[in-house]
């Protein structure tokens, strides 16, 4: 029996990390859930699961939650650090890394360091210190499974595949609801429409991102680290249907593909259950039922997000770290109603732009850019109120 620890169990990966744990009793066993603070779900989710510890990130809430859960055997702690003490417990196999943000990083470097496999729904960890996670995987002997959508495609489709036959990786992309949107119209968006995902459910920083096709760009530069390919090796390709989900492409001209319904259940359920896809009974692809798949090139003057991720990825150092950093904050000023749709890559540009650049980062000078980067976007934000 495998032992889980789920950071962010009451999120979108989380819940549906659960739903597949729950179809595989056998196979295995939680050993903690944390939240940021939705104590009811929580609750409901340990009465089910019995996890031995639990940790909900908002201190002030831990009362709460004790009260909620009336007397219990399971471990209660609350704040940043207990967070960072249970990515760090070797009594776990496989930690999944459902949290969102920058936030995610730090407990995917606790849980390698200590020995512990991840499986990432995190992409902001590779994009912020892909670099150093790399390192700490070969000197701690720990595996990374990616759980997003395309890389875990591309990870069933390079199984096997020598990796010098590689031609190029293609990621796919829905478009989001502004695909066929004119620009002209952009500043007039609003957060309702910008939360209408055409095919996924997922949370509303990552709904927001696919909205900004700020989610492909960041997978470019995940998939960088998770491949070992220059960004130039790494393409965007929209294909509305969300039925392909990525693709190599290699030496020889030959594409393998992998696909299946927007569902992501199924590539958290290859990262718990690899190298083996377990029968389970989620809903199947029928492709005489989806009738036709299409592609088209990603609108670059639309969605100026992705060409600044791949600047990003080219300069290095602590450009992705200042790029995603700026995009935490600009997403949650969007959602609060304090920075228009449209202005979400001109703060990503201008906070890049004005960091203090380290062609050389270590742990501490990331976390430096991100104070930075808060701070620059706040002031402007109070600037402009």
């Amino acid at each position: 029996m495998k032992n889980i620890g789920i950071l962010g169990s009451t999120g979108s990966i989380g819940t549906q990390t659960l739903e597949v744990i729950r179809r595989f009793p056998e196979e295995y066993s939680l050993t903690y859930l944390t939240t940021n603070g939705n104590i009811e779900l929580l609750v409901k989710q340990i009465e089910i699961f019995k996890p031995e510890y639990v940790c909900i990130a908002r201190e002030e809430l831990e009362p709460d939650l004790r009260d909620a859960l009336g007397n219990t055997a399971v471990h209660i702690s609350s704040g940043r650090n207990a967070l960072l003490d249970l990515a760090a417990n070797n009594e776990v196999d496989l930690v999944m890394n459902g949290l969102v943000g920058g936030a995610g990083m730090e407990p995917t470097i606790k849980a390698i360091s200590a020995g512990v496999d991840v499986a990432l729904s995190n992409k902001e960890s590779l994009v912020m210190a892909g670099g150093i996670i790399n390192n700490l995987l070969q000197i701690h002997g720990t595996q990374l499974f990616p759980v997003d959508s395309e890389h875990s495609a591309i990870w069933q489709c390079l199984t096997g595949e020598d990796h010098a036959d590689i031609k190029k990786i293609i990621l796919t992309g829905s478009g989001g609801p502004f695909r066929t949107k004119p620009i002209e119209t952009f500043e007039h968006i609003t957060k309702e429409e910008a939360l209408k995902h055409p095919n996924w459910d997922m949370g509303a920083k990552i709904t927001i991102d696919s909205a900004t096709m700020m989610n492909k760009g960041l997978e470019v530069i995940e998939a960088h680290w998770l491949f070992h390919l220059p960004a130039s090796a790494i393409e965007i390709v929209v294909h509305p249907q969300s039925i392909i989900h990525s693709m190599v492409e290699f030496a020889d001209g030959s594409v393998k593909a992998q696909l299946g319904l927007p569902d992501m259940k199924i590539p958290i359920q290859y990262a718990l259950t690899y190298p083996h896809h377990l029968p389970a009974d989620w809903e199947r692809l029928d492709l005489t039922q989806i009738g036709e798949l299409t592609f088209e090139s990603p609108d670059l003057n639309k969605f100026h997000c992705i060409q600044l991720a791949y600047e990003a990825l080219e300069k290095g150092g602590t450009a992705p770290a200042a790029l995603n950093s700026a995009n935490d904050e600009a997403v949650a000023a969007f959602l609060n109603g304090a920075i228009p749709f449209h202005q979400i890559p001109n703060i990503l540009e201008e906070a890049i732009n004005n960091h203090e650049f380290d062609s050389d980062p270590d742990i501490l000078a990331i976390q430096e850019v991100s104070t930075q980067i808060s701070k620059f976007i706040q002031d402007k934000l109070s600037v402009t109120a």
